[in-house]
């Protein structure tokens, strides 16, 4: 029954539709066709289209991760090597997080900036946290 139908399809419905479309002999008649002759073209437009997307997306180049980039883009760049320095003593809270992806616009205080650095370069890098324990 399935193969039927399919088959009916092939031979019979879609070579009628294929004569019915307003195809025009040379390019310049597309200028020519009117808007309810271009809507009768569209599924078949359509369709073509997506078979050449599916027949050119194996060549197309694929996003690289960003592996091997520099960590640090834009803090303290003026330093040779960046440091901060927190007395333990200092915190007012009992849990501190602290960036180590270098991408926290709170910086040094992660603002969970490592959430899409991690997305986009694969990486696994989360923040500090330090613990105050309460006596």
């Amino acid at each position: 029954m399935v193969l039927e139908t399919i088959s009916r399809i092939i031979k019979i419905q879609l070579p009628a539709y294929l004569k019915k479309l307003p195809l025009p002999e040379t390019i310049g008649g597309f200028a020519r066709l009117t808007v309810s002759e271009w809507l009768r073209l569209l599924p078949l437009l359509g369709i073509l289209a997506l078979l050449g997307y599916l027949t050119i997306r194996p060549f197309l180049p694929k996003k690289k991760k960003q592996r091997d980039s520099l960590i640090n883009l834009k803090i303290q760049k003026e330093n040779p090597k960046v440091v901060n320095e927190i007395d333990i003593e200092d915190l007012k809270s009992t849990n501190v997080c602290y960036c180590r992806c270098w991408r926290s616009k709170t910086f040094p205080v992660c603002d969970k900036s490592h959430l899409k650095h991690n997305e986009l370069t694969g990486d696994n890098v989360g923040p500090l946290i330090l613990k105050k324990k309460i006596l």
